[in-house]
């Protein structure tokens, strides 16, 4: 059976006091579950709030159409098993830095499902998610780790430092994570273990190769116990 990914974007719309709309940046989805799909994975996506998950309108193209259909019907975070899937994948977009740090749900799903070795991955906006997850033990579960995320040189760029409600790069290096940053727009994949971070739009195929890198290794080490010594 083909091994199972969860992607999870923003139901958040609303680009804080501008009353712009925002929502999921449309690439990152694009770019992830075509590398995914690709690679043969059983892809399922979930938000906090479930059914048509929000697009940021500035990410729309012809290029990337065809994938906005998966922002469609999305799985409500509360309905996700830790035990169903065997990697987590974090899409980008602003909406992100507003409802999914505080989510009750990721906290239940992600540091469990981190705990047992499955791959952990966000990109761009999508490491907000990791900024207030905590273990067990209360240590932040990104403490010690190298990440990375949209950064504060890429939020002064685009204009929009003072409208989020925290900085990115802030925020991870609060939680103990060691920034690892390249110049803006830039690709910048970070790997630390099982978990895989991206800095911006630029970086997201090669979180997703990333991720599947992860997986097939794990499947072949698990291959590799199942197999009869032979002498």
């Amino acid at each position: 059976m083909p091994k199972k990914v969860l992607m999870i974007v923003t139901s958040h719309n609303r680009l804080g006091d501008t009353k712009k709309p925002t929502g999921l940046y449309l690439s990152d989805l694009a770019h992830s579950y075509e590398v995914l799909s690709e690679a043969g994975l059983d892809i399922t996506v979930a938000s906090p709030q479930g059914k048509n998950a929000p697009i940021d309108l500035k990410s729309l193209s012809e290029e990337f159409t065809l994938y906005a259909k998966y922002a469609k019907n999305t799985l409500l975070l509360k309905e996700v098993k830790v035990e169903d899937y065997n990697a987590y994948l974090i899409v980008g977009g602003h909406g992100t830095m507003w409802d999914l740090p505080a989510n009750a749900e990721l906290q239940r799903i992600l540091p469990t499902a981190y705990a047992q070795n499955k791959v952990v991955a966000a990109v761009c906006h999508g490491s907000a998610a990791l900024v207030q997850l905590k273990n067990p033990d209360g240590n932040f579960m990104i403490k010690g780790k190298r990440v990375t995320g949209f950064t504060n040189e890429e939020e002064e760029a685009v204009g929009l430092t003072k409208v989020m409600p925290f900085l990115l790069e802030d925020a991870l290096k609060n939680a103990g994570g060691e920034f690892v940053k390249a110049p803006n727009w830039q690709a910048n994949v970070v790997v630390d273990g099982c978990l895989v971070t991206g800095q911006n739009p630029a970086s997201t195929k090669g979180v997703a190769e990333a991720v599947v890198k992860l997986l097939t290794a794990q499947k072949l080490s698990t291959k590799s116990l199942e197999s009869p010594l032979t002498l």
